[in-house]
């Protein structure tokens, strides 16, 4: 897959997801798992991964407190709804499109 911006672009357009993400509590990580196949606690996973893979350390906690804004504790208490049979179903179907982890 080639690359067609810069790591500057890239990292300045991962900051406006982070905070897009933020502000958009209504969209909850079970709709974004059924519509797209990764939530925040995704995101927050990759972002631990990368961080160990360039030698740094960073907890899973510490990952989703980036990317969620507040410890996800605070955030699902806050925001997190009961996730229905549908949704599940959803999320499930989605997540069986993704392609393999690298």
């Amino acid at each position: 897959m080639s690359q067609d911006y810069s790591d500057a672009a890239a990292a300045a357009a991962f900051r406006r997801l982070v905070s897009h993400l933020q502000h958009r509590h209504d969209a909850e990580n079970i709709d974004l798992m059924g519509l797209a196949g990764f939530c925040r606690n995704c995101l927050a996973d990759w972002v631990m991964d990368a961080t160990h893979a360039a030698g740094g350390e960073m907890t899973k906690e510490e990952a989703r407190a980036a990317i969620h804004g507040m410890p996800s504790s605070d955030w699902k208490r806050k925001y997190q709804t009961e996730a229905t049979t549908e949704k599940l179903k959803k999320m499930k179907d989605s997540v069986a499109k993704n392609a393999p982890a690298p």
